[in-house]
């Protein structure tokens, strides 16, 4: 496949793909919901306290500009690309390929935590050893593989199903656990000082992304220039409530202490339905991390096939990118990247918070780029626009948060580099 020009990107007319904003809205919400709410809350608190509820809304104030601002891209330019597109066309093949590589194989990194959760909350609903985590995880990415096989069309349908359930899982263990709040618990307020916040911030970034991973998918919605915008208000009203409470409910019930396992929500259940809630929670758990990754892998395929059309990657990951299409070829390397790294988490028993941190500070990384592209690409002085400044000096703030996070985004960018040294050193070969 021939590599598309900026001009050609500019120049496609909207794309009429067959989602509309019932499924776009699902796919938006278990992207940002997602998983977060099955560890966020407790590590939340180990991390901050009660002023882990602050660090939660800090980050939804500045997850604002910069959710609609990928939706202003995304419906202006649909393309499987997502990011990597839109930093090609403002910023050249280096920046966009650095970009595609964050989201590639530095997001990535949090494939591990979404299985390993599923396989936490599975094995301690059955009663099974911690041996199982790691078999139930990778369970977890295979069948998430498999389905991603099918493509949107059915991937889409089932995820309407889950984001409801997932919804009503949230709205469940709120109401479970309210009776148990216990006003002193909220006090000392900030037990491990501003830094103790920064963390928690930190770590509520992966609470508040996913929203970039939609980008990659835009193509397939009808009318997308419309129907992400809206997708997004909806996805992120839901996800912020949503979170704000959850985590108020914790902070309330656990106090400074937190939670007493690796699995929060069944904590929280278990308070008042020690028999029938943490099963329940339990199963509804694994239906969650399947949708997440039922988000990401076509997300992560899309890019992987842009990637490929566009010379990052080899072109024969490129077939199947186009909209309609299914790109099973990037889907074999999607499953190599996947498997391998919950292999070296499984195997070399590291913490959530490693892979987690990892993934936020490739996440800010790539947000930072894309809120730089923006600027260049979207009308000046529209909202839009405005939103993109905006988001800019609030990403690079998330940078120097991240900042002793940052050796894996930076080893891809380096890689990205030298990728251009060599082309560049093969073209001018006789």
């Amino acid at each position: 496949m021939s590599k598309v020009s900026a001009a050609e990107v500019r120049e496609t007319p909207a794309v009429h793909g067959r989602i509309g904003l019932p499924t776009a809205s699902a796919l938006y919400i278990a992207a940002v919901l997602g998983t977060g709410i099955l560890v966020l809350p407790g590590l939340g608190v180990d991390a901050a306290g009660p002023a882990s509820i602050l660090a939660v809304a800090i980050v939804l104030v500045l997850s604002i500009p910069l959710a609609g601002t990928f939706a202003a891209l995304a419906g202006r330019y649909p393309d499987g690309g997502g990011v990597a597109t839109f930093v090609r066309l403002a910023l050249g093949d280096t920046a966009a390929r650095m970009t595609g590589y964050w989201f590639l194989f530095g997001v990535g990194f949090g494939a591990p935590v979404v299985a390993a959760l599923g396989g936490e909350y599975l094995s301690a609903a059955l009663g099974l050893e911690r041996g199982w985590v790691a078999v139930v995880g990778v369970g977890f990415l295979a069948l998430a593989l498999a389905l991603g096989l099918f493509g949107l069309r059915v991937s889409g349908s089932v995820q309407l199903g889950l984001s409801a359930l997932l919804v009503a899982v949230v709205v469940g263990v709120i109401a479970s656990a309210a009776p148990a709040v216990q006003p002193a618990n909220y006090a000392p307020f900030l037990p491990h000082g501003w830094t103790g916040v920064g963390l928690a911030v930190s770590l509520f970034v992966w609470a508040f992304a996913g929203g970039e991973a939609i980008t990659h998918i835009a193509h397939e919605f009808r009318n997308p220039r419309r129907t992400i915008v809206w997708a997004t208000v909806v996805g992120m009203t839901v996800v912020g409530l949503a979170y704000l409470a959850l985590q108020t409910v914790t902070v309330g019930v656990f106090g400074v202490d937190g939670t007493r396992s690796a699995a929060p929500l069944i904590d929280l259940v278990a308070i008042n339905w020690p028999g029938f809630g943490p099963a329940a929670v339990a199963g509804i758990a694994t239906i969650i991390v399947l949708g997440v990754l039922n988000v990401y892998v076509p997300a992560f395929a899309n890019l992987a096939a842009s990637l490929g059309r566009d010379g990052h990657l080899p072109r024969w990951f490129a077939k199947g990118g186009e909209a309609g299409a299914v790109p099973r070829r990037a889907i074999v390397l999607i499953a190599v990247v996947l498997v391998g790294y919950a292999t070296v988490f499984f195997a070399f028993g590291l913490e959530l918070q490693t892979f987690i941190l990892i993934h936020t500070a490739s996440m800010v990384s790539l947000y930072f780029m894309g809120m730089v592209a923006a600027v260049r690409l979207l009308a000046r002085w529209s909202v839009g626009w405005w939103m993109a400044v905006v988001s800019v000096v609030l990403t690079a703030a998330l940078l120097v948060l991240a900042w002793d996070h940052l050796l894996v985004p930076l080893a891809l960018a380096l890689v990205a580099v030298l990728v251009t040294v060599i082309r560049r050193f093969r073209a001018r070969r006789p």
